[in-house]
């Protein structure tokens, strides 16, 4: 008799349902929090590869103070987030008749700048012989704050090539 009234009663059936349920979908909302996170540093990083070239494609010659403002723009981009892990470095790269691309220039901020006169292998679709482009790479190592789904770094890098707007080349006699 008593199992019989206890199998017909359904008052807390909802409140049963809810305990099993409520677990799994806060896990998943603080994942999809951590994973979004996570999206928004690879975006800022994508920007800042994006601005950094594009603000040195926009001069004829640059100087290493000028730069240097560039990687100070290239920080304000990343915040919020650390920006201890941020490298950035900006190239001014050149192809001879032959497609062999080399550096005229480079500048880093948290990574080392390339020798000057050293082969870089380019996208074939990045420039042709004879031209000038703008290298501009940041790479950034983002660490989850709560570190609970995303328990190890994720290393993010963008490299974009832009070419120069007003000049054949941007120059950087001192760099």
């Amino acid at each position: 008799m008593f199992v019989k009234r206890f199998a017909r009663d359904v008052s807390a059936v909802a409140a049963i349902e809810f305990a099993f349920i409520a677990p799994v979908l806060i896990i998943m909302y603080f994942g999809l929090a951590e994973m979004t996170e996570a999206m928004i540093a690879q975006r800022r990083v994508a920007h800042t590869a994006s601005t950094v070239g594009d603000l040195v494609a926009q001069s004829s010659t640059m100087t290493p103070s000028e730069i240097s403002d560039i990687f100070t723009v290239g920080q304000a981009i990343v915040a919020p987030f650390p920006i201890a892990p941020l490298e950035m470095r900006v190239s001014s790269v050149t192809t001879d008749a032959s497609d062999k691309a080399t550096v005229d220039w480079s500048e880093g901020s948290g990574m080392a700048p390339l020798a000057k006169g050293s082969t870089v292998v380019m996208p074939a679709t990045a420039m042709s012989a004879s031209q000038s482009v703008v290298m501009s790479e940041v790479q950034y190592v983002y660490t989850s704050p709560v570190n609970y789904f995303l328990t190890s770094p994720i290393t993010f890098s963008n490299v974009y090539y832009l070419h120069p707007r007003i000049s054949n080349q941007v120059a950087c006699a001192t760099c």
